[in-house]
């Protein structure tokens, strides 16, 4: 795992805990959201980890006209065999891209309700087991709102993750602009894969050996409690909630080399976890409050487990 992630460094500059919360995801069998304006390396960064893992890796650009059976697969009629015959859609992968999910319908959307949480679909009444690992890795621009169409809570919930792609730093830029200097040693080079989708899944296996002990738990169900008692959040964080901030926790220790959780795994973990969870009260908006704020007030008035 250290050296996935350090394979992904080499190529992403600039984005080391995003690369490490994808991954913790990914182990916790969990779903992310990548939020962060054109040219930032989102694509690049689902594509870079498929490839490094060896897993099959399908993109979906979504727009306004895709239909649920694009995304799935359909059932059409074989005229050289005169009989029905089932294709499957780009769902049917390890690591599926949702590109820009929010720039299509919610019909188109919910096709993904069901991949997401129970791991299979449904064609014409027929239920297909889909790939194991399945990784949904959706993306959505932040800045241009004309003609999307805002996630609904629902399939909000199904995430694990929202993160928050960010500009790098000046030294990191450097790095990515001396990359593509042509005849430079610094040239973009093939990416070779580090472990096997084998390994991935012995991988999840071990986040059953992680000790969560009960102080922890109870320091986790004061937080998704608190976020419903906060006046300034309008819709707190539900139970889902709660049990992703523990799976991405013994994934983030697990990729730390730990057997058991602390509670500054459950700090860092809180606000990509709860960030697309919670609704804030229209005043709290007014104010200029972002949820990582609030996240940050809750987490500061629960006291820490020693």
């Amino acid at each position: 795992m250290k050296q996935l992630i350090e394979s992904m460094e080499k190529t992403l500059f600039g984005q080391s805990q995003n690369i490490k919360l994808l991954i913790a995801a990914l182990l916790a069998g969990g779903h992310v959201l990548l939020e962060g304006v054109p040219g930032l390396g989102k694509t690049k960064m689902a594509r870079t980890l498929a490839e490094l893992i060896q897993g099959q890796y399908r993109r979906i650009q979504f727009t306004p006209d895709m239909m649920p059976s694009d995304i799935t697969g359909n059932v059409v009629f074989n005229m050289k065999e005169n009989d029905f015959q089932m294709v499957k859609g780009p769902i049917f992968c390890h690591l599926l891209l949702a590109d820009e999910i929010n720039r299509t319908g919610p019909k188109t959307q919910a096709a993904l309700l069901e991949a997401m949480e129970e791991r299979q679909t449904t064609i014409h009444g027929e239920t297909y087991r889909l790939a194991d690992p399945f990784f949904v890795v959706a993306t959505q621009n932040p800045v241009e709102y004309e003609g999307t169409y805002p996630l609904p809570e629902a399939q909000l919930d199904r995430f694990m993750f929202k993160l928050l792609l960010d500009y790098p730093s000046a030294d990191s830029e450097k790095m990515i602009l001396q990359r593509h200097i042509p005849f430079s040693n610094e040239q973009v080079k093939a990416i070779e894969s580090v472990c096997t989708l084998e390994q991935i899944r012995e991988k999840r296996k071990e986040l059953a050996q992680v000790v969560v002990e009960d102080s922890i738990v109870e320091y986790i169900t004061a937080i998704i409690r608190k976020t419903r008692e906060l006046p300034q959040i309008q819709l707190g964080a539900s139970p889902r909630a709660g049990i992703a901030v523990m799976m991405a926790s013994k994934a983030w220790a697990l990729l730390d080399g730990r057997s058991y959780v602390t509670p500054d795994d459950v700090k860092l973990i809180s606000r990509p976890a709860l960030r697309h969870r919670i609704i804030l009260s229209p005043q709290a908006e007014l104010e200029g409050a972002t949820r990582d704020q609030i996240i940050q007030e809750a987490l500061a008035s629960i006291p820490v487990p020693r």
